[in-house]
């Protein structure tokens, strides 16, 4: 893991960096404060709650998240069944407190998902719901849907069905402390069995030619001085088997939402010939070559992100993981129904207190799981949630994107001049003179003809720009000529 702490009151480039990262609320348009007529909404809805009447709070379930998480979406529970699995996975009841067209359904509606930035997160419900009664909270009582799964031994889903019950967490578990209790024989049956479940779900993801991307993340931390750092790992083991319980529920959802014929589909088209073509140049160029005779997923999955080339493998691979959208239907499937990368149906379900979407999938899927009448408002909604999730989809995605170059650039503020080893995880071209000078182009060319990539250093951990001829997956010695919080750029250059 590497990281890089910005320490305050040093060359104010921690005032400059505050600064900087309030400007981008505005720079973006991103949500204010709460409106006070949604809030009271939220509030009267949390005094007025009724809970579901199937009781399941005699069930162990537990929730497994990042350590500072509170916005709890979902609780699991999972048991061995004659050679298979029985799975409970509950996700917060959301849709119980936003009555359709009040003002919280207008907000959230406008918001579209809860917003990462390093000064503070924008929530997409107010925090009385989305932190306190609507999260599932270790020893809190809950209302959730709860999906049912029948699992063989092959954790293939043999059966499913979801409906409303109360229920209550036992144990807000993290990431980090599960991995920890695997890995030393200490885990609760709960865990051992989710790792059980998970690893045959990869298989099973294998085998049907789905495919991730393992890149490290980069998540931006505060620390308790106020200043700032850039933590850059791979994810635990536990958060891929995690995750399998949350694909596997996405598709159950999709399922019976095409087998209903009404509903709304995660989508993404398979990478076009071309795409494929360039990427297997690509391999071949860096030394991994992909022949094709496995899947890409399968072949990607091989890729270790520590080795420099294969790590540049892994950024070119971004190519093949475009186009996803959302895919509304009503009374006829549409002819488009995979998500490319999952390699089977898929719809958005698991995590309605972060993502609007969620909470009209799940009403959905409730009833049609239990003969009733689909909600007229989540019916009505259909048409309009693709061009609202896709605004908030790329918001969010240029928030991270100028947070992380924000940082990035006070991170890099003070080493103006200095050398680094560097990867190139993007090689160079010519310039067509399109290029954008900012730190976030990330692509190839400067606009004045001159050609450059992309280089990442690990300390600080900064990726950028970088003047000069360069080969992707090679390592570099690169100067610091440039680091601007303000402007958010950061240039090096090639030496040698």
């Amino acid at each position: 893991m590497s990281h890089h702490r910005i320490a305050p009151n040093v060359d104010d480039s921690s005032d400059q960096l505050a600064a900087a990262l309030a400007a981008l609320r505005t720079e973006l348009e991103l949500p204010g404060e709460y409106p006070a007529e949604a809030v009271q909404e939220a509030r009267d809805a949390v005094e007025s709650l009724r809970l579901p009447g199937r009781d399941l709070r005699h069930v162990t379930f537990v929730t497994i998240d990042p350590a500072t998480s509170t916005d709890l979406d979902q609780a699991l529970y999972i048991e061995r069944a004659g050679e298979g699995y029985k799975v409970l996975y509950a996700i917060a009841d959301v849709p119980s407190f936003v009555a359709p067209g009040g003002a919280l359904d207008s907000e959230t509606r406008h918001r579209g998902q809860t917003l990462y930035a390093p000064d503070g997160r924008i929530p997409l419900h107010p925090e009385i719901i989305s932190e306190n009664a609507g999260s599932l909270l270790a020893n809190q009582d809950c209302g959730a849907f709860v999906w049912d799964f029948d699992l063989d031994a092959k954790a293939e889903v043999v059966n499913v069905s979801v409906a409303r019950a109360t229920v209550r967490s036992r144990a807000k578990l993290s990431y980090a402390g599960a991995q920890q209790q695997i890995d030393d024989g200490t885990a609760p049956p709960v865990l051992q069995l989710l790792k059980e479940v998970g690893l045959k779900r990869v298989e099973l993801e294998r085998l049907r030619g789905g495919a991730s991307l393992n890149m490290p993340e980069q998540e931006i931390v505060q620390v308790t001085d106020g200043g700032y750092r850039i933590v850059a790992a791979p994810s635990l083991p536990v958060e891929d088997w995690n995750a399998q319980i949350s694909l596997m529920t996405g598709m159950a959802a999709a399922q019976l939402m095409l087998d209903g014929k009404i509903g709304i589909l995660r989508t993404m088209p398979a990478p076009d010939e071309r795409s494929l073509q360039h990427f297997k140049r690509q391999t071949a160029a860096l030394g991994k070559p992909w022949d094709g005779k496995v899947s890409y997923g399968e072949y990607l999955r091989t890729l270790d992100a520590s080795d420099p080339k294969q790590l540049a493998i892994l950024h070119s691979a971004g190519t093949l993981f475009r186009g996803a959208g959302y895919t509304p239907f009503d009374g006829e499937v549409p002819e488009t129904v995979i998500q490319a990368a999952i390699g089977a149906p898929y719809a958005h379900t698991t995590a309605p207190l972060r993502r609007l979407i969620d909470r009209f999938v799940l009403v959905i899927c409730e009833a049609l799981c239990n003969n009733k009448e689909i909600p007229r408002w989540a019916r009505e909604a259909l048409p309009s949630l693709p061009e609202i999730m896709g605004a908030s989809d790329q918001l969010a995605g240029r928030l991270e994107r100028a947070a992380l170059d924000t940082v990035e650039a006070a991170l890099a503020a003070g080493h103006v001049g200095q050398e680094f080893d560097a990867v190139v995880i993007s090689g160079s071209k010519p310039s067509n003179g399109n290029g954008n000078n900012g730190n976030g182009s990330r692509g190839n060319g400067n606009g004045n003809g001159a050609p450059y990539g992309v280089v990442q250093i690990a300390e600080p951990a900064v990726t950028a720009r970088c003047d000069g001829e360069l080969e992707s997956g090679t390592k570099v010695r690169v100067r610091l000529v440039k680091a601007e919080i303000a402007t958010r750029e950061i240039r090096f250059e090639l030496l040698g």
